[in-house]
């Protein structure tokens, strides 16, 4: 109530708790939404806008949250991920209604107005710097015409060289710029173009993880995106083909919107063909060694938190997370690279500053730690760009 006296015209309410590291259960998603919540509040609230968020899985849920709670919509944020087609039914029966025309917008340009100033600003900076490069090889001319080619060391001289490629990249990126500016064309029919759909063939796709996964990629190729966002969705909406066709960590190890396309036609010949899937005992092996590890550093971690909750309640800290803040960073690749080729003070200087609730074996010892599962140390993957967690909150 208080969120629409000063001015909020629309509320969605995610029905659970907050996070919080005393709570028992493997984090803020633990048990099931307290839609009650939103139906008190929707009650308390009529004729303003509700958004219910939590339980949704299937178009059923949908139907029945938003008849338990009275809310104006349903918000879904996991089971979305897992099946992009989740509200499709609202159209109507998928298997009744398939003749039925549905009329859907057609895809628009790309005219995002902070891509654009980014882009732009990305140009103008690399203009900037291309533009610095050239007044200091016009000065290193002027100091040859003034004292002759002894006067200029071998830096110098290098840097001559690169004149005319400097050059040949400022002009490119002038002639980019020229081409995203907008022509200024006269004002149009703003009425939105669409095609008629049957509902059929929506359906046909709706069901479909790999057709979802391939529509999803080809509006990545229409409006680009980071691969690291690009691995994590199709690898949610192919879980379960990927896991049986053993394609999870090819798909995750993509480096490329094309290696994904070539995993998603590899997955597609399995399915075609089954008979053309092998499975491979070892690499099943691997995995399942892997998943054995993770649950086990995953126990470990639960009862180093306990332990150090207990002792900030011991101490009378009123911050309770203090010493779980304290060398909790993960790794990098490149900081576990250069910390290999330090000295062992600077190591132990780095490590216990930022990483001292990892085992530093476990990342810079030939051979890795000897202790392994005896170990009291987290023994976490070194983070990279395409790394990430399958629990963690902002995964996508």
């Amino acid at each position: 109530q208080q969120l629409r006296d000063a001015g909020a015209s629309l509320i969605a309410i995610h029905a659970r708790y907050r996070a919080s590291w005393e709570r028992t259960g493997p984090g803020a998603r633990d048990g099931p939404a307290m839609l009650d919540q939103v139906k008190k509040v929707k009650e308390s609230m009529p004729g303003f806008p509700i958004i219910a968020n939590g339980n949704v899985i299937t178009y059923d849920d949908v139907v029945n949250n938003q008849t338990l709670t009275g809310a104006d919509g349903i918000m879904s944020a996991e089971g979305i991920l897992n099946n992009p087609a989740l509200y499709l039914s609202r159209y109507g029966d998928l298997d009744k209604d398939g003749e039925r025309i549905i009329e859907l917008p057609n895809l628009s340009p790309l005219k995002n107005i902070e891509t654009k100033q980014t882009s732009g600003s990305a140009n103008d900076k690399a203009s900037r710097k291309l533009n610095k490069k050239l007044r200091e090889i016009i000065a290193i001319e002027k100091k040859i015409a003034e004292s002759g080619e002894d006067s200029i060391n071998d830096d110098q001289r290098s840097k001559l060289q690169a004149k005319s490629e400097l050059q040949a990249k400022l002009l490119e990126i002038e002639n980019v710029s020229k081409c995203n500016e907008e022509p200024n064309l006269p004002e149009s029919d703003a009425t939105p173009q669409t095609s008629a759909v049957k509902l059929s063939v929506l359906a046909a796709s709706g069901r479909n993880p790999l057709a979802l996964a391939q529509e999803y990629i080809s509006l990545v190729k229409k409006y680009p995106m980071k691969i690291r966002s690009v691995v994590f969705h199709t690898r949610r909406m192919c879980k379960d083909l990927f896991e049986r066709y053993q394609l999870m960590e090819e798909c995750i190890a993509c480096t490329s919107v094309e290696e994904v396309e070539a995993v998603l036609a590899k997955c597609e010949k399995y399915v075609s063909n089954p008979h053309s899937f092998h499975f491979d005992q070892e690499k099943a092996a691997r995995d399942k060694e892997a998943l054995k590890n993770k649950r086990l550093e995953e126990g470990k971690r639960k009862r180093y938190e306990d332990r150090m909750i207990r002792k900030a309640k011991r101490e009378g800290l009123s911050d309770l997370h203090h010493y779980l803040r304290m060398g909790a960073e993960v790794p990098s690749v490149d900081t576990v690279r250069k910390l290999k080729k330090a000295s062992k003070e600077e190591r132990l200087s780095v490590w216990k500053k930022n990483h001292s609730q990892h085992c530093m074996a476990h990342h810079l010892e030939e051979g890795g730690c000897k202790r392994d599962r005896s170990c009291a140390f987290i023994h976490a993957a070194a983070t990279s760009k395409l790394i990430f967690v399958e629990d963690s909150e902002v995964a996508g």
